[in-house]
This record gives structure tokens, C-alpha cells and sequence, in this order.
């Protein structure tokens, strides 16, 4: 048993706990020392992930790859600026207690064990982990009734998902009589092996995952959520957890279901397209900016899936190269909600961003990045992300699926560019108050990213094709 495969996971943990020790031993409350601590250990943990071996420890039960290293690290890079813009926020908010960084490191433990998951059994450990410190997270603000109403809605909704999902493992435990990923491909490289009673338990599996990644029809829990949530944790839910969710569903999918792909293809198919349109009609009649996002999000996620629905290296390659650029589009655009800040108090409304462009060029031109980037203009990140997925999903035949997506595109780019309108050419609104330098760090990081990426692309596709490889290996 090769423990030292989950060193990165482990130590984490026991950072987390530490951090949770020194925070109820030291008075007063240490918040600011207990965030700095936990952005160092989600710095080792990127360390440990980068010099980690390959191979499987704990029976199999967890596998270290290419693939689980690039996701982790995209988990770690939307944690860390999750922590950072929670920084000032909390403190303005009269939240700063020093379990925020811990509930974030403990969530964080969980989507790398769901990335690194060969068994249901883990995948499930992983899943609740996450879930359960997110639930906390979102009612982090427990003296205002719109994050208590998110926390409970999430809650009440997580718990139906996972018994969606237990449901599923154990029928396909029941009809496959293994958990174990591998074993599972192998009874299912006959036709005997795969039953009426395995793809229905498939589909449960699906359905639970589809949630965590709030794709439609399991989306219904989004716009409170991120609605009612402190705003650093709904920029985290709408980050790390979303990249969590897609390697789980795509190492659960191409690794042990992989003879059966025309089975859950379709179902895929479906979820993606209904995600698409729904993300991209339903967010035209929003006013507030973070429920605006909210089904930008559910739109993004029927943009990923596209990639998977393929099936193919090429598809799985898009997708991660994807949901590397929407990481840091999606800090970013949160980075600059915080900043929505006028005499001590904070503003949703999209209206309030009237002539941003003449009281702060600054902050409104990284907006205008991360609009321009998420509606696929190039030369943006977000356009190139969209090529990745689309090209392979024409090339493997899938038109309907690449027209609709193109066509979701063009009709989301108005209400992104509605933002910009709305900055440029609105009459301009009293000056936001001055923002505090985390937020500027996640704002210039995120529009320097989304900005360049066309200029040194390379890494990041060598590094996508590598890891979507060692799911076909």
C-alpha cells in the first residue's frame, strides 16, 4: 500500500486540522494569520502534486496520473484565489473567523481525492468531503438570511444528489460485483457484462455528478446559492468544485464505462444542450450580476460537456483546456464583484456598474476582459477554449451539438456585452470605494492570463493533450 501516492492530500489535512488547533488556541481571532497559513499549504500541496509519482496506492482504490495532477493544480490555483479575495472581504462583512481557510482546505482535500479516485467507493468519500464544507461555507454569513436560505438550499438539495448517487453505485455494484474503476472496464468488455440494471445504475451516477456540476436539468439549486453565499465563496464554488466535478465525471466515464460510450453519450448530449440553452436564455432577464453569473456558469458547464460528449482525446483535451482558462475567468470576475463596494456597502445590481470606465478605468477595462473572454471574442482566452471543445465535436460529427453551441454563444454575448455597455456608456454612478490590493491581485492575475493566452498557448495544450492521453491509455 503506497501511501505516499496521496502525500499532497495527507498533508493538507493535517494542515487543516493544525490550522483549526492554532486558531481556537490563539485569542484574539487569528483569521488573517490562519488564511496566510492556508495559502502556504495549498502552495506545498501544488509543490507535491508537481513531484508526485505515478502509479495507484490503497489497493487501487487511488490512482495518481497526468491526468489527476493537471486537475489538481487547476483546484489549488481556484482555492488559493478564492482565499486571497476573502481576505478584505470578511473582515468588511464582520465574517473574518479563522474557520473560513479551514472549511476551504478541508473542501480541497475532497476534490483531489475525487480527481484521483479509481473506486466508487472513493469517489463518493471525495464528493461528500467537498460537499460538506461547502454547505458550511455558504452559510459562512450566519447572521444574514440570504446565506443562511443558500446554505439550507444547498444542503437539502447536495443530500438528494448524493443519494442519487449512492443509488447508482450500488446498482452498479450490484449488477458489475466490483467498485473498482478498472475491474468494472474489464466486465464490460463483453456484451454479457453489461446489463439492462448496469446502465441505469450508470445514469444515477451521471445524475448525481451532473449536480455538483449544476448542469440542467439539476441546476435548480444555482441562482439562490450564488445569489445568497458571501461572494469569495460563491467565486470558489464557481471554480475549483466545477473542475472537481468534470474529472470526476470524466475519469468515471472513460475509464470504466468506456465500451458502453454510445450509451451515455446521449445522455451527455442531452445535458449539454440543455445546459447551453438554458444558461444563455435564462440569464437575459437577470439585474443582479451574481445571478447573472450563476447561469453563465450552468452555460459554461454545457460548453465543457461538449468536449465529453465526444469522447475522444481530442474532446477530453478541450474540455481541460477549457476549464483552465474559465478558472481564472471566473476568479477574476468575482474579484472585480467584490470590489462593487460604495460607502461600506456591497452592490449586486448591474446598474450599479454605470460609468465605471470614468471613476475607474482600471477595474472597469478587467471587467471588460473577462465579459469579452466569456462571451468567446478573441483574442480572449474564453475564444480559444470554446475552439478547443467545438473543433473536435465537427471533426467527430457531432454538428448539432457544435451549431447549438455556437449559437448559445451569440446569444450570450448580450448580456456580457450588456456589462460593458453598461460601463462604458451608462451615466456614471458615485465612485466605488477604494479596493484593497487582493482584489486587484486576483483581477490583474486573472486578465493577464485570460489576455495572454494566445501569446503562450503551448504549455497549457502539451500539458491538456498529455493528461486527456492517459485517459485512452
Amino acid at each position: 500500500m503506497n501511501w505516499t501516492m496521496a502525500m499532497p492530500e495527507i498533508m493538507l489535512a493535517v494542515c487543516a486540522m493544525a490550522i483549526l488547533v492554532f486558531g481556537v488556541l490563539r485569542k484574539p481571532d487569528p483569521a488573517f494569520l490562519c488564511t496566510m497559513l492556508s495559502l502556504g499549504a495549498l502552495v506545498l500541496a501544488g509543490v507535491l502534486v508537481l513531484g508526485s509519482d505515478v502509479g495507484s496506492a490503497y489497493r487501487g482504490l487511488f490512482v495518481v496520473d497526468g491526468f489527476a495532477s493537471y486537475m489538481k493544480l487547476l483546484i489549488l490555483v481556484g482555492a488559493g484565489l478564492s482565499a486571497v479575495l476573502a481576505l478584505d472581504y470578511n473582515v468588511q462583512e464582520g465574517i473574518s473567523r479563522f474557520e473560513f481557510p479551514v472549511l476551504i482546505l478541508l473542501s480541497t482535500v475532497g476534490m483531489m481525492v475525487m480527481c484521483s479516485a479509481s473506486s466508487l467507493m472513493t469517489l463518493y468519500m471525495g464528493l461528500e468531503l467537498q460537499s460538506l464544507a461547502l454547505y458550511v461555507l455558504c452559510a459562512f454569513a450566519r447572521d444574514e438570511l440570504r446565506s443562511a436560505e443558500s446554505g439550507l438550499k444547498f444542503f437539502v438539495l447536495g443530500a438528494l444528489a448524493s443519494g442519487l448517487l449512492l443509488y447508482g453505485i450500488s446498482l452498479t455494484y450490484g449488477f458489475a460485483g466490483t467498485m473498482q474503476f478498472g475491474e468494472l472496464f474489464r466486465a464490460l468488455a463483453t456484451p454479457d457484462g453489461v446489463s439492462a440494471g448496469l446502465v441505469v445504475g450508470m445514469v444515477f451516477v451521471v445524475a448525481g455528478l451532473a449536480f455538483k456540476l449544476s448542469a440542467v436539468p439539476f441546476h435548480m439549486w444555482t441562482p439562490d446559492v450564488y445569489e445568497g453565499a458571501p461572494t469569495p465563496v460563491t467565486a470558489f464554488m464557481s471554480t475549483a468544485p466545477k473542475v472537481a466535478a468534470i474529472a470526476l465525471l470524466l475519469r468515471a466515464l472513460e475509464v470504466p464505462f468506456g465500451h458502453i460510450t454510445p450509451q451515455w453519450t446521449q445522455l451527455i448530449v442531452l445535458v449539454s444542450i440543455a445546459s447551453m440553452l438554458l444558461g444563455s436564455l435564462a440569464a437575459i432577464g437577470q439585474f443582479n450580476i451574481k445571478r447573472l453569473m450563476a447561469y453563465s456558469s450552468i452555460g459554461h458547464m454545457g460548453y465543457a460537456l461538449v468536449g465529453l460528449a465526444v469522447g475522444t482525446a481530442d474532446g477530453i483535451r478541450g474540455v481541460l483546456i477549457y476549464m483552465a482558462t474559465y478558472v481564472f475567468m471566473s476568479a477574476g470576475v468575482f474579484a472585480c464583484i467584490i470590489a462593487m463596494r460604495r460607502r461600506g456597502r456591497q452592490l449586486e445590481k448591474i446598474g450599479d456598474l454605470a460609468g465605471l470606465a470614468r471613476s475607474d478605468p482600471g477595474l472597469a477595462l478587467a471587467m471588460a476582459v473577462f465579459m469579452f473572454s466569456m462571451a468567446g471574442i478573441p483574442p480572449f482566452s474564453g475564444f480559444f477554449g470554446k475552439l478547443y471543445v467545438f473543433l473536435p465535436a465537427v471533426q467527430s460529427g457531432y454538428w448539432t451539438l457544435a451549431v447549438i453551441g455556437v449559437l448559445t454563444s451569440v446569444v450570450g454575448a448580450f448580456y456580457y456585452l450588456r456589462v460593458i455597455k453598461v460601463m462604458y456608456f451608462d451615466p456614471a454612478e458615485p465612485a466605488f470605494d477604494p479596493r484593497p490590493a487582493s482584489l486587484s491581485f486576483v483581477a490583474g492575475v486573472g486578465a493577464l492570463v485570460t489576455t495572454l493566452f494566445f501569446v503562450f498557448p503551448a504549455p497549457l495544450v502539451a500539458a491538456a493533450q498529455q493528461a486527456a492521453r492517459v485517459l485512452f491509455g
